[in-house]
Parts: C-alpha cells; sequence; structure tokens
C-alpha cells in the first residue's frame, strides 16, 4: 500500500480541540492514556493466544517500554501487545471512541467476558498525545501478520491523516508524540518516572525505560549529562498491593502503602480489605487516618479515596464513591468497569457509583462499629513523662489502645453529619456517637449506655448544647437535672445541634434539649412538688405580668419554672422553636436569622426575685436578670453598655 490520506470522522476536529483545550485538566494525563492503551493491547493478546498460543510468535514476553530522546523532542510508547493491521488502524485511530477494544468487548460471550475482565473500555485516550505533541506518529503490526504487512499512521490533528505500509520486525504498537516547545518536560528521564509511579505504578505489566547515569564532562570546565547506559529498567511495582490475597500482605506492608497513598508519617487506626463481587464488582482497601488534617473543614477541599480501573490510576479524589461525612477515610477503590465521561476524570451517576458508594459506606461504618466494640486497656498509671504532656488523658488514651476514642476525638464532629446527609445508615451512625455528659467530662458516653442508666419513669433522654464543656455544665437548665440525679448529655460540637434535628429519638425513646418547652419530669416528680410549683405561680402571679410588661420587647413571654434550683432565671426557648445557641451560630456564619424571642423562666424562691414586686429600681432589676439569664447560657446582652451601667447603678 501507498500512502494514503483520510479525513477523520467530521466529529473529530471538534474532538481534538476539545482534548487540546479543556478536556483534560493537566496535560500529563496523556501518558496515563497511552500507557493505558499498552496495556490494553497486552490484555488483548494474552486472551486471544489462549486459543491461538501462535499469536506470540517469537516475543512471549508482554512490556510496555518508553523512550525519550530531548534532542529530537519525542517521546515513545512501545507495547509488545495485540498490534493493529491496516484497516484498523485507518478504523480505530480516524474515529472518536473506537480504539477496538470496545468492539472487542461486543463480540465476546458468556465465560469469556470473565476473563477478559482486565481489558478497556475507553476509546480517545489516543488523542489526549495532541495536548502536548504537534505530530504524533503510530507503527504496529498485527499479531500473526508477517513483518512486511505493518502499518504507520501520521497525523498532525488539523482533520486529516496519513497511513501507509512499512515492514515492523516486532510485533505491537510503538506510538511516537513530536513534543511541542513548551512541552519539553516529557523528553526528561526524572519527569517521565514521576508520572510512571503516580498514575501508572500498579499495571500488572513491567513498564522499562532505559537506564540513565551521570558522565562528567571530558574536558575541564565542560558540563557533564546524563546518558542512556542501553539497559532497560522496569520502573513500576508491576503488582497492585489491593489485588493480593489478604493472608500474604504484612501489617507493615499495609502501613506503608497507606503512608503512600495518604502522604502520611503516622500510621493509620485500622483499614478494612476486601473484594467484592455480583452485578457491580471492585476491590477496596479503605484507612481510618489516626490524626485529622487540618483542611478537614474547608468545604472547598475535594476529599475521596483513589480510583483506579484495572489497576490504572483515574483520579485522587473520588468523592462519588464516599458521602461527604466520611471524607476523612484515605484508601483505593479499583473496578473492573465504572463509566466515566470521556475525560476518565469525572464519574457519572449511575447504578455502578452508588452500589460501590453504599458498599463503602457499610464497610467503614462496620469498621467503626468493630473498633467501638473492642475494649480498651486499663490506664495506666502516669508516669514521670507525663509532666511533659499538655494533655495527660490523651496520652493515656494512647497507651490504653483505644482506637475508637482516638477515632471520636479527630473525627467524630465529622461523623455527627451523617445524621442529616445519610437516611439509611442513621441508626447505625447513632450508635457510633459519644458525648460527655453530667456523670463523665470525657466524650465516652454512648445512647445505648445513657438509656440503660435511665432512671424509672424517665421518659426521655435529656441533653443540652453549649459552645464550651464549661458552659454547659455550669447551665442553670441542669439545676433540677442534678437534683433528681437525671443525667443530661452536654454537647459541644457546633455540628450538633443541626445534627440533633434529624435525630428526633433513639431506640424509640425522644430526644429533648432541656432548653426548650417547660420542664416536664413526668413520674420523676411527685405529686408535693407539682402542687407546690403550681401554688408558687399563683403566688406570683402579679409579678409575672410586670415582668412581661418592662421585658416585653426582649421576651416571648415569662413564666414560674421548676428547673431553677440555685439561679433566679433561665432563657428557654419554645419546643419546636429554634435554639438560642443555634441562632448564634447561624448569626456567627452570616446567615439570616428569624426574629424570635426568647422565654423568661423564674425561680420563685430565689432571695433576687422576691425583692423585685415593689422595688424602685424594677425596671433595672428586671433587665439585668434577662442579661444575667442570658450570659448564664453563652449569650451577650444585646447592649452590653447599658447592662453594665445597670449593674455600677445598683452597686453605688
Amino acid at each position: 500500500m501507498t500512502k494514503q490520506s483520510h479525513a477523520f470522522q467530521a466529529e473529530v476536529a471538534q474532538l481534538l480541540h476539545l482534548v487540546t483545550h479543556s478536556l483534560y485538566s493537566n496535560k500529563e494525563i496523556f501518558l496515563r492514556e497511552l500507557i493505558s492503551n499498552a496495556s490494553d493491547a497486552c490484555d488483548k493478546l494474552r486472551f486471544e493466544a489462549l486459543a491461538d498460543t501462535s499469536l506470540y510468535g517469537e516475543q512471549p514476553e508482554l512490556r510496555v517500554r518508553i523512550a525519550f530522546d530531548k534532542a529530537a523532542r519525542t517521546l515513545t510508547v512501545t507495547d509488545t501487545g495485540i498490534g493493529m493491521s491496516q484497516d484498523e488502524a485507518v478504523a480505530h485511530l480516524g474515529t472518536i471512541a473506537k480504539s477496538g477494544t470496545r468492539e472487542f468487548m461486543a463480540r465476546l460471550s458468556g465465560d469469556q467476558k470473565a476473563d477478559a475482565q482486565l481489558i478497556g473500555q475507553f476509546g480517545v485516550g489516543f488523542y489526549s498525545g495532541f495536548i502536548v505533541a504537534d505530530r504524533i506518529t503510530v507503527e504496529s503490526r498485527r499479531a500473526g501478520l508477517p513483518p512486511e504487512q505493518g502499518v504507520r499512521w501520521t497525523s498532525d490533528g488539523s482533520g486529516a491523516f496519513e497511513v501507509e505500509a512499512i515492514t515492523r520486525a516486532e510485533r505491537g504498537t510503538s506510538v511516537t508524540l513530536h513534543l511541542r516547545e513548551d512541552a519539553l518536560e516529557y523528553a526528561d528521564g526524572w519527569r517521565i518516572k514521576e508520572l510512571i509511579n503516580k498514575y501508572s505504578d500498579h499495571i500488572a505489566l513491567p513498564i522499562q525505560m532505559e537506564g540513565e547515569q551521570w558522565e562528567e564532562g571530558k574536558e575541564e570546565g565542560q558540563p557533564g549529562q546524563m546518558v542512556k547506559t542501553g539497559e532497560w529498567e522496569t520502573v513500576n511495582q508491576a503488582t497492585a498491593l489491593w489485588t493480593r490475597p489478604k493472608k500474604d500482605i504484612s501489617d507493615e506492608q499495609y502501613t506503608q502503602f497507606y503512608e503512600q497513598i495518604a502522604h502520611d508519617w503516622q500510621p493509620p487506626l485500622a483499614w478494612t480489605h476486601n473484594r467484592v463481587e455480583g452485578a457491580t464488582e471492585y476491590t477496596q482497601l479503605l484507612y481510618l487516618p489516626s490524626h485529622a488534617p487540618f483542611d478537614l473543614w474547608d468545604r472547598e477541599k475535594k476529599a475521596g479515596v483513589k480510583l483506579y480501573v484495572r489497576r490504572v490510576f483515574i483520579m485522587d479524589e473520588a468523592e462519588q464513591l464516599l458521602p461527604r461525612y466520611l471524607r476523612f477515610v484515605k484508601g483505593v477503590i479499583d473496578s473492573a468497569d465504572l463509566p466515566l465521561n470521556v475525560s476518565r476524570e469525572l464519574l457519572q451517576e449511575s447504578r455502578d457509583v452508588r452500589a460501590i458508594r453504599e458498599g463503602n459506606t457499610r464497610r467503614v461504618l462496620g469498621l467503626l462499629e468493630d473498633l467501638a466494640k473492642a475494649p480498651a486497656a486499663a490506664t495506666p498509671a502516669p508516669t514521670a513523662d507525663d509532666a511533659a504532656v499538655t494533655d495527660v488523658q490523651d496520652k493515656n488514651e494512647a497507651q490504653a489502645g483505644d482506637k475508637y476514642a482516638t477515632f471520636w476525638r479527630e473525627f467524630g464532629a465529622v461523623l455527627k453529619e451523617g445524621l442529616g446527609e445519610d437516611a439509611g445508615n442513621r441508626e447505625r451512625i447513632a450508635r457510633l456517637l459519644r458525648y460527655a455528659s453530667t456523670t463523665s467530662d470525657r466524650a465516652s458516653v454512648t445512647l445505648d449506655d445513657y438509656k440503660a442508666r435511665m432512671k424509672e419513669g424517665q421518659k426521655a433522654i435529656y441533653y443540652i448544647t453549649a459552645d464550651s464543656l464549661a458552659a454547659a455544665k455550669g447551665s442553670p437548665q441542669l439545676e433540677l437535672f442534678k437534683k433528681k440525679g437525671i443525667e443530661v448529655l452536654l454537647m459541644t460540637d457546633r455540628v450538633d445541634e443541626w445534627s440533633l434535628s434529624f435525630l428526633r429519638e433513639f431506640d424509640g425513646t425522644p430526644l429533648q434539649s432541656v432548653a426548650k418547652g417547660a420542664v416536664d419530669l413526668g413520674d420523676l416528680q411527685d405529686a408535693a412538688e407539682k402542687k407546690a410549683a403550681e401554688e408558687a405561680a399563683e403566688a406570683v402571679k402579679p409579678l409575672i405580668e410586670h415582668l412581661k410588661e418592662a421585658l416585653k420587647d426582649s421576651v416571648e413571654d415569662v413564666r414560674v419554672t421548676t428547673r431553677l434550683v440555685d439561679s433566679p432565671a433561665c432563657l428557654v426557648v419554645k419546643d419546636a422553636g429554634m435554639s438560642l445557641q443555634l441562632e448564634r451560630l447561624m448569626r456567627q456564619a452570616g446567615q439570616a436569622v428569624p426574629a424570635t424571642k426568647p422565654v423568661l423562666e423564674i425561680n420563685p424562691e430565689h432571695p433576687l426575685v422576691k425583692k423585685l414586686e415593689g422595688n424602685p429600681h424594677f425596671d433595672d432589676l428586671a433587665h439585668i436578670l434577662f442579661d444575667q439569664a442570658l450570659l448564664a447560657e453563652g449569650g451577650l446582652p444585646q447592649d452590653p453598655a447599658a447592662y453594665v451601667r445597670r449593674v455600677n447603678a445598683l452597686l453605688a
């Protein structure tokens, strides 16, 4: 065949423009695509040779070699795979999304599909070479054809290509990129090795490069240079750790792999490694880090696991494969096939993607459940070294091996987001929650623990939210609960208010904020207490009306309460209202907050309240009472200067 010119199909010009300008987020991905195509060609030969071993000819080795010449501005990727005939070169290299692999897969049926699971189905990766090259030359010979039936394909990507017959001694394909002036970095051995290690390290074929060594200048003052040794060296691992049986992988190897993919030099807390089979087949190797990254709360930061398809690296942060509240998880997902868009950088939402995300979520939650069930070792006595430790409790936790306590300290607030984001797993997440309480300053109390300690006749799980543990413990709303010995959960994470709006009950028991609604302890208050409260409310009716008038611009209502023991007053909101804590958080975040007023509850037995009626400074005292109640629950007076003036006037 003499040299012939062919026009690309109509869409090629548009595609090439897309490829070179916007299809890929960075140029370097072209090498991933070419190596992936070379690997696919070798996989295809291996499969076809099952029926015809003569296809190997005198070249039994399957490999990929990469050569470069900076002076000539070329980069060549050569494989010993199935190769192409002249007709296949015209058809497959001149047509969009038709690499030959897709047609090959379509011809398979029955058990052959299982045997060919490693063969790729991507069609436009070859064209990514034009991102860095102004001309591409492909030389190929199909396995089983004689040397004189080789083919050379050439194009500058402008809309046409040329094909001619050549004599090619070796089976397989060589793709030579004639690099643009601004892409000469890809004719550098160190740069190419870096990209292979990043994108194709786990290709299950040897990827070889010609060795280089440093040669000093022959004459004094003459600069040295890197020269090729003539020996080919394998530069990839050629094996994927996650594809090996778990029994063949040591804990040390798992840890080393984590450090490599997470760029974290602290060992992980735990990991899970599984092969999932069924309608969607994939391998998962997922890790729980031992500490939170500095940008954990950066909502703009992408987070996710590494995605491979048949051991070919696709993307660093596959966010679609884990829910947002598990963004701290590191690891690898290797799928036999996933629907990707043409750039192979963005996952398309599909049944397979949803199945993998749900499977990963279940696996991570199961791993956390196992950690939570593991008993912590006894806390050892402090040593002399503890004097140098800022938080001895944290050190003791680490010494005790309580991995879940470590996880909760680092990532508990993030896991709480799952209450709102993952309704299907809400109950599982709820059982993983840990809180401090009025019986424990450590965030170690589970909802199951709380229920097991509930008093007879107690009908709710009580909790309070605050900015800090000290503020929560000192809240006036807790006074009656402390007096009655009723445990209250102390919640101090900013996410608590939001997340609990999705957790109305746990295991059939409602959750009740002690700062919402009128206190009603039901059977935990005897008849005498209830009668005394009713009589007190009746006795101070005039005072209540007077306070309502004085504070009409600040409160929605004033009422007598039984929740206070030592404090004169406190602020609460109605059952369905927005808590004062959530209102503050929304304002701090710059969110619009609906105009609401709290309810002022007073303790009629407190001396300050008893002195209010008939006092000539009633209005000032009423406002001080309100502002002090606001301060006690973590807020600030609307007019701090006025509050100071009122207090100073009384002190004087």
